[in-house]
């Protein structure tokens, strides 16, 4: 996928020598893609997942300036707009980059988790946040009882952490 590699550049030239937060994104598109390859079958929704994961958390950069803050509802406000930005300079359909920016301006409101492209998104980021903020098990736990839905993030959740 061309596209796939010209974006993970993109981001990566994007946050420039935050290396933290470029392994972030990175070690969340590896996990968004297992879980997408075992529980997606539409190829619209793997592409979805697939640039959702590389631009997730997009929007930080521009929160701590802007706010002087890296919370999830300043990245989902700041980040979409970034996110649509770039993705149309790779000339991904509208269609695409209306549901990329979607699941980015509300990756952090679990309530709002409407399809399995968005969840598959979610458990991954949690797979990852729950190593780089050292988590206890009782709230992993809690997390895979609230949040988790896929059989695969289950899995990977059960067999990395529990």
């Amino acid at each position: 996928m061309k596209t796939e590699i010209i974006l993970l550049n993109k981001m990566i030239a994007y946050f420039g020598n935050d290396a933290k937060r470029i392994n972030h994104a990175l070690k969340v598109h590896s996990f968004a893609n297992i879980i997408a390859e075992n529980e997606i079958d539409d190829d619209f929704k793997k592409e979805v997942v697939n640039y959702a994961a590389i631009l997730h958390d997009i929007g930080i950069k521009e929160a701590e300036k802007k706010y002087n803050s890296s919370s999830g509802k300043y990245q989902e406000i700041e980040g979409p707009p970034i996110a649509g930005s770039i993705l149309q300079t790779l000339n991904v359909s509208p269609e695409i980059i209306e549901r990329v920016c979607f699941i980015i301006s509300c990756h952090h409101s679990y309530n709002k988790i409407d399809d399995i492209d968005f969840q598959a998104l979610v458990e991954a980021d949690f797979l990852v946040n729950i190593y780089e903020d050292s988590m206890h098990k009782e709230n992993i736990q809690s997390i895979k009882d609230k949040i988790f839905k896929t059989q695969t993030g289950i899995d990977l959740l059960n067999k990395i952490y529990l």
